[in-house]
């Protein structure tokens, strides 16, 4: 049974593992701040309390890979319908006019727009954080040292596997290798890096060397993303982890993260797209007879307040269009190109973007009778719709058991996939 040493440290982005299990957070580290997005430090701001949305920005369609679980369908060259460099600047004044704190330029490969380091730049002139999300092939050194004297604030470098498992899910020999050496490129340049990773069945087996690639490199942070299947694409047939898997690889993430920390390292890890993982944690923290950091884990489970669909995260297109967040692209709330983002956000008139704002009432079945709904919110609502039909369907992707949610009636762990 692992546990992680209770001393503080200082670590950047999400709440995860290492904030939850590891106690590198406290309740009231949040509440010093006031809770106000914007005063925040980078590392507390998915518990503000304003909730000012956090901008992925697909800035381009290019992309120089063609990767298995691309949900941008990206392409070689740019779309037809691109913002222009004067609509895309006017788009950035738009946003930070409104307050959001982040900026995360992503595509298609955000390092194939012509425009991204000036973006980049006023962005941060105009208060924002700007973060960069990148398959790393085209961060060369002149690159980095820009980006880093721009004032970019973390660049999250995707690796989903090593060696053949990366280059198959990428569509590119060598991809890998390219990715390896971004990460020393950034590194060298001063910038703050860190590893993006979606699981599928095709790198469960390398998690564990995952881990020793993170302390190998002294990579200071490595994000576990949970496979959005949307349930369209046969590229991806057969790559979803069941439940069961699913499970089986939270349990060896939480054991690896406590192993880190106990041997004196600072790594931050998270998991994203699966808001059962904060619940779970919990439940191990108590399994463990550490109550008082279950507490306190619990606490910042309900500040954050689990799942941020069209209220603590947005997606915009290269042409503009806004989503509720990355994944849902079926799904738009209106054009930059008509109105300004915060018309958009704060649209009354949008039935499906005020029934996110205020979600709990709108959930069905297990999702709306769950002890954990106010901290983990019902799980992400384009899975449901993609895999079910309706978006207020529990989360095909949930791994905890009736019992542990507090049903009554307790079932066997299903699975999908």
């Amino acid at each position: 049974m692992l546990g992680c040493p209770s001393r503080k440290v200082l670590v950047l982005a999400m709440i995860g593992v290492s904030k939850l299990f590891c106690n590198t957070v406290e309740p009231s580290d949040v509440l010093r701040y006031g809770r106000r997005s914007m005063k925040l430090p980078s590392h507390l701001l998915q518990f503000s309390e304003d909730k000012k949305p956090v901008i992925v920005w697909n800035l381009t369609r290019s992309c120089n890979l063609s990767c298995v679980h691309c949900y941008a369908a990206a392409t070689p060259g740019p779309a037809p319908d691109e913002l222009s460099f004067q609509e895309a600047a006017g788009l950035v004044e738009n946003l930070t006019d409104y307050g959001v704190p982040v900026i995360l330029f992503s595509g298609g490969e955000p390092l194939m727009h012509p425009n991204l380091m000036d973006l980049v730049a006023l962005a941060v002139r105009r208060g924002a954080r700007a973060v960069l999300s990148t398959n790393g092939l085209l961060l060369d050194g002149d690159r980095a040292r820009r980006l880093k004297a721009l004032g970019l604030s973390y660049v999250g470098i995707s690796l989903d596997g090593l060696g053949p498992a990366h280059d198959r899910m990428r569509g590119h020999t060598g991809a890998f290798q390219g990715a390896m050496r971004a990460i020393r490129t950034a590194r060298e340049a001063g910038l703050k890096v860190g590893l993006r990773l979606t699981l599928t069945k095709s790198n469960q087996a390398d998690l564990g060397a995952l881990f020793d690639l993170v302390v190998r490199e002294d990579i200071p942070r490595i994000c576990f993303y949970h496979l959005v299947d949307q349930g369209a694409n046969p590229l991806l047939a057969g790559e979803a982890l069941t439940l069961a898997q699913t499970r089986a690889a939270v349990d060896q993430i939480v054991e690896r993260t406590a192993l880190l920390h106990q041997s004196g390292l600072t790594t931050e890890v998270l998991t994203v797209d699966n808001q059962a993982d904060g619940p779970y944690l919990y439940l191990k923290l108590l399994q463990q007879k550490r109550l008082t950091q279950a507490e306190r884990a619990m606490e910042l489970l309900k500040l954050n307040g689990g799942s941020s669909s069209g209220h603590g995260i947005a997606s915009i297109s290269w042409n503009g269009l806004v989503h509720p967040d990355q994944f849902w692209r079926s799904v738009t709330l209106g054009s930059i190109r008509e109105k300004k983002f915060a018309d958009i956000w704060h649209d009354s008139s949008n039935d499906l973007l005020m029934a996110l704002k205020n979600k709990y009432r709108h959930l069905k079945g297990r999702c709306r009778q769950c002890r954990f709904l106010t901290v983990c919110g019902g799980g992400l609502r384009a899975r449901a719709n993609y895999l079910t039909g309706d978006p207020w369907a529990p989360d095909p992707a949930c791994y905890l058991t009736d019992e542990e949610i507090g049903l009554s009636s307790v079932q066997p762990l299903a699975d999908h996939g």
